[in-house]
This record gives structure tokens, C-alpha cells and sequence, in this order.
């Protein structure tokens, strides 16, 4: 099974909707590959930039070549404020592995690039800044990753 490291940096979002009319926003990001909830990961919650916040957070993963080349897999990112009573949505971005692996190839295997954040079917306000890389690909043996799995999940 043929395989690669894919490391996502989300960087900051700027002009995102004020979803919180009397505290001040506090925005972290949750991201999946290809809405699969055993892939999400988290950032930390930026206090301080309300809807402009900054993370420069990094996020590893080591995916499928196939999911690399198949538009079907897709990289989601959705925003949400914090609060007391239950996180907030703002909005989410949606971009198939594909795509972002084709641009990041044709410029060394990584890139920095920029998305409207959506909420439904119609863009929302504000942007979402990334930074990403794949690394190269490498071969593992089902059996042994099947084993390493087993190990990890008994301890």
C-alpha cells in the first residue's frame, strides 16, 4: 500500500463573520480528510484575534496515494467560536486532495494558499490562509501496518 505524510499549517482567517454580538470571538478550526470524524483534528483557540485569528498550527496526517488522487477525498475545515453553552459554526472550507496535491506538485510538493470560508452553499465573509505539504510517497506493507495498528489500539 502506497502512502504519504501530508502536513497541513493553518495559518490565520481574517474578515470572518462576528457570530458573537456581545464577547469577543474566540475561533479554533477542525479539520478532517474526506469527512471522516476519525481524522478530525483540532487547533488551539485563538483568544486574542476575534475575526481575525491567527494559528499557525500544524496538523500531520499520513494518507492513501489513492486518496491523493481521487477528487471524492476531501479536505474539510470548519471554524467554530467557542462558547459556554456550545461551540458557534462560522463557516467551512471544502477542497479536494487532488487539487491540492496538483497545485503543491507543480511547485516542489508544497504551497500557500488562500479559501473563502462558506456557511451552506453560498460564500461567507472572511478567508482561510494555508500552508501544506506532501511528502514523498513510500511504500507499507498492509500486514505490517495492520499489525502496528492492532498494537496501538491494545495499548
Amino acid at each position: 500500500m502506497e502512502c504519504r505524510k501530508f502536513e497541513i499549517t493553518l495559518l490565520s482567517a481574517n474578515n470572518l463573520e462576528d457570530v458573537r454580538r456581545i464577547c469577543k470571538m474566540k475561533v479554533h478550526a477542525r479539520v478532517s480528510i474526506g469527512s471522516n470524524p476519525e481524522t478530525e483534528k483540532r487547533t488551539p483557540t485563538d483568544t486574542h484575534g476575534e475575526t481575525n485569528p491567527a494559528w499557525n498550527f500544524t496538523l500531520n496526517y499520513t494518507i492513501s496515494e489513492s486518496m491523493v488522487q481521487n477528487y471524492n477525498t476531501v479536505l474539510v475545515i470548519k471554524l467554530y467560536c467557542k462558547r459556554k453553552l456550545g461551540d458557534r459554526y462560522i463557516g467551512e472550507v471544502h477542497t479536494p486532495m487532488k487539487e491540492l496535491f496538483d497545485y503543491a506538485y507543480s511547485s516542489g510538493g508544497s504551497a500557500v494558499t488562500t479559501f473563502p470560508v462558506q456557511k451552506g452553499c453560498v460564500n461567507s465573509q472572511g478567508e482561510l490562509r494555508i500552508s501544506y505539504r506532501f511528502g514523498e510517497k513510500a511504500a507499507i506493507d498492509k500486514l505490517l501496518l495492520a499489525e502496528s495498528v492492532s498494537k496501538w489500539i491494545s495499548c
